[in-house]
């Protein structure tokens, strides 16, 4: 799915003139945020592949509008087309990611199991990166995450 997606972001190349990230940057975003669900996934007792493939799409909205403002709501329906396109989910799991994309943003509301995994490699890969918190409840996210896992106060 992720070569599928790498051709959209290609796609995008020249649409949109004044981008809120780089189109450079949905691409690391899009594979590392995946690779951080997967391991998200398998210390949870989540399906590994189906939570990493909800968190390589959960900026679809992002992508093709170029604006971060509601870009989980732009996503949601788009990314319906292009699961389907894909040929590779039921419906079920159609329904799972695509509604993982659609509230990932909402980062003080839990979510099914999906959802909180998406959210958490959000702001886990954007941290990693330098990415500055620009909420609090990332922030807050983020040093929940690390407290459940005993990691030490971020240096940041």
């Amino acid at each position: 799915m992720q070569v599928s997606l790498l051709e959209v972001i290609d796609q995008q190349e020249g649409k949109v003139f004044e981008r809120d990230e780089t189109l450079d940057w949905e691409r690391l975003h899009m594979a590392s945020s995946a690779r951080c669900a997967w391991l998200l996934a398998l210390e949870r007792g989540v399906d590994p592949e189906l939570a990493a493939c909800a968190a390589s799409v959960h900026d679809f909205g992002r992508i093709l509008t170029g604006k971060q403002k509601e870009h989980a709501e732009a996503g949601y329906e788009s990314v319906k087309v292009f699961l389907k396109e894909t040929q590779l989910f039921t419906e079920e799991e159609i329904d799972i990611i695509s509604m993982a994309v659609k509230r990932h943003s909402l980062k003080t509301e839990t979510g099914t199991p999906i959802e909180e995994i998406v959210k958490d490699a959000d702001v886990i890969d954007c941290y990693q990166y330098g990415y500055p918190f620009d909420r609090p409840e990332k922030k807050e996210r983020y040093e929940e995450w690390r407290h459940r896992y005993g990691i030490s106060a971020a240096r940041r």
